[in-house]
């Protein structure tokens, strides 16, 4: 999951669910000042996000992704304690209805 430097929506999902069942939290940081519909965003504030649990897992987003994917470097070097990831496509690519479902061979 963190051999990727980039998250797609789904994955952001999926991997958010399997972390949390670690006790790991996942973080969807907004650089833009544009939070998304749907899903709970923090304001980049480095302060705030230096103060939180070591364990945390920072997801960058802009407005196409591509700006983060290019900070990414610089953010891993700011929050070194932390992971740190780009969300890929950004807040242009982003599915406000989507979710992740269960697989279908369980309901059967």
């Amino acid at each position: 999951m963190f051999e990727k430097n980039e998250w797609t929506q789904q994955e952001l999902y999926k991997y958010t669910k399997e972390l949390e069942k670690q006790n790991i939290k996942v973080v969807l940081i907004d650089t833009i000042v544009k939070p998304i519909e749907n899903i709970e965003t923090m304001l980049y504030n480095p302060y705030e996000m230096a103060l939180m649990p070591e364990n945390t897992v920072f997801v960058f987003y802009c407005d196409t992704g591509k700006t983060t994917k290019e900070r990414l470097n610089y953010y891993k070097k700011k929050f070194s304690n932390h992971k740190c990831v780009s969300l890929r496509g950004g807040r242009g690519y982003w599915r406000p209805n989507y979710k992740l479902l269960e697989e279908i061979e369980k309901n059967v």
